[in-house]
C-alpha cells in the first residue's frame, strides 16, 4: 500500500491533534497540540504539522516549526515529532519525511533545517550533521543536527516505489 503525507489541518484538527498528542504528549498538554495544530491552518509560513499516511490511517508524523523547545531560538525552522509507528518501520518513510519537510522549508524560502534528538544512528544515516548541543526547557543537554535543503531534496531519487508520492 503506498504512503502520503498530509497537512495535519487537512486530515482534521482534531484527530491530527489526538494523533501528536497520543506520541509526544502527557496527561496535561493536550490543548497545546490541539490549539498548535488548528493556528497553522491555512498559514504559508510556521508552523506546519504533517500525517504519514498509510490508505486513510495515520501511521506517522512530524512538524516544521519555529523553536522545539531548545535554548537555541537563533535556529529554525526544527524539524519536531517525528514518529514513525513500529509497524511501519524499516521502509525508509523517515527518509521520505525529510524530503517532504526540505520542500515545505525550500518553498517558504530556509536553506536549513534543524532537529533536536537523543537519538543516534537515524539521523546521522541520512547526512544530518551534529551542530551542537543545546538545552531543553527543563535544563537537559541535548544534540542538535542540521541539514541542507538541497541535499535532503537529493535523497528523493532514493525513495522505495511505495514511498515515492509523499
Amino acid at each position: 500500500m503506498d504512503y502520503q503525507i498530509m497537512d495535519a489541518t487537512e486530515y482534521g484538527v482534531d484527530a491530527a491533534a489526538d494523533y501528536f498528542h497520543s506520541k509526544w504528549g502527557n496527561s496535561h498538554n493536550h490543548g497545546f497540540y490541539l490549539d498548535a495544530i488548528a493556528h497553522s491552518a491555512g498559514v504559508k509560513q510556521l508552523p506546519k504539522f504533517f500525517l504519514l499516511l498509510k490508505g486513510q490511517q495515520a501511521v506517522g508524523c512530524y512538524g516544521l516549526i519555529t523553536n522545539d523547545f531548545i535554548s537555541r531560538c537563533d535556529l529554525w525552522p526544527w524539524l519536531a515529532c517525528l514518529f514513525i509507528e513500529e509497524s511501519e518501520r524499516g521502509q525508509r518513510l523517515s527518509q521520505g519525511i525529510f524530503v517532504h519537510a526540505a520542500k515545505q522549508a525550500g518553498a517558504m524560502g530556509f536553506e536549513q533545517l534543524y532537529l533536536t534528538t537523543d537519538h543516534q544512528g537515524l539521523y546521522e544515516k541520512f547526512g544530518w550533521q551534529r551542530l551542537a548541543d543545546g538545552y531543553s526547557l527543563f535544563g537537559a543537554k541535548t544534540r542538535i543536527y542540521q541539514h541542507s535543503v538541497d541535499r535532503l531534496l537529493r535523497l528523493e531519487s532514493e525513495i522505495p516505489l511505495g514511498c515515492r508520492n509523499l
